[in-house]
């Protein structure tokens, strides 16, 4: 079924035949707005198997294209950092866990913001024909890229059985960090698209904007490898704590470190309902600048 058949069956449903632009939009529609994405809910989740059928199409690897990137980065990164550089790590966990642990979130993350960017000026079609709640397209983005992570996420069960690392109660921890993390993501999103709508120049910044930032998240090496007097403002990056707790509850055994993994949360939600406004403000004239 393609995103234009989708559209019109959704369109047809919901009684929306002349549409063409979403209304303005004011803080005081908010839950509105938020209601009408509720009832197109239908709609994010047959865009969102679309999007993961679309992505691995004519692929002679298929999914495991989710599992290659991780693993294929946990190969490299272990090389020059155990190999060469001789990089020492927290507590007995071997480096190829912990990095590889640290790499699912993080693939997740860069995934699902890389390609939700794009998410409208690659739509054109749909964007500046019909009427439909327009954020529903990079959050598809973003579950697609959430299912890619639960396809990686075996290998970890794997890499833990080989080095004999335990699965403890603690990694039920991770399904509330995961939110968090899917919360923040969410927010990033929204505000590139509508962003990237007016400044092309986003998508063409981003990759270097996430190299920097995964040197910036202790992805490569721990935690206590930045000094002290640079952890209080390090930790105002908000990957900091989602990507040290995913990894301290997996693979190290140990509860998150809350303090931590709040500052990413408080963070997370502070964002999304500021980035929703800003996408519902930008939304009203997408159509025309697209």
């Amino acid at each position: 079924m393609t995103s234009d058949s989708v559209l019109s069956n959704r369109q047809s449903a919901a009684r929306h035949t002349k549409v063409i632009r979403a209304p303005s939009f004011s803080v005081l529609r908010l839950l509105s707005d938020l209601r009408v994405f509720a009832d197109y809910r239908d709609l994010l989740y047959t865009l969102s198997a679309h999007r993961i059928k679309v992505r691995y199409k004519q692929s002679v690897l298929g999914i495991a294209w989710a599992i290659v990137q991780p693993l294929a980065l946990m190969l490299i990164y272990t090389l020059i950092f155990t190999v060469i550089t001789r990089m020492p790590t927290d507590g007995n966990v071997p480096y190829p866990i912990l990095l590889y642990t640290a790499l699912l979130i993080w693939t997740f993350f860069s995934t699902a913001l890389t390609s939700a960017t794009n998410a409208l000026v690659s739509h054109t079609h749909l964007v500046t024909k019909v009427y439909f709640p327009r954020e529903i397209l990079p959050v598809t983005y973003v579950v697609a890229a959430l299912f890619d992570l639960l396809i990686a996420s075996p290998v970890l069960l794997g890499l833990m059985l080989y080095y004999r690392v335990p699965l403890t109660f603690n990694a039920l921890y991770a399904i509330p960090i995961i939110f968090v993390m899917t919360m923040f993501i969410t927010a990033m999103a929204l505000v590139f698209s509508a962003a990237q709508v007016r400044f092309r120049d986003i998508g063409m910044a981003l990759p270097l904007l996430l190299q920097i930032w995964m040197f910036a998240t202790p992805v490569v090496y721990p935690l206590s490898a930045v000094p002290e007097r640079f952890r209080a403002l390090y930790m105002l990056n908000p990957m900091v704590g989602i990507v040290e707790n995913f990894r301290r509850v997996l693979v190290e055994a140990a509860p998150p470190d809350f303090f931590v993994l709040g500052i990413s949360a408080l963070i997370a939600m502070m964002m999304l309902p500021l980035a929703y406004i800003f996408f519902k403000h930008v939304e009203a004239t997408i159509a025309d600048v697209i």
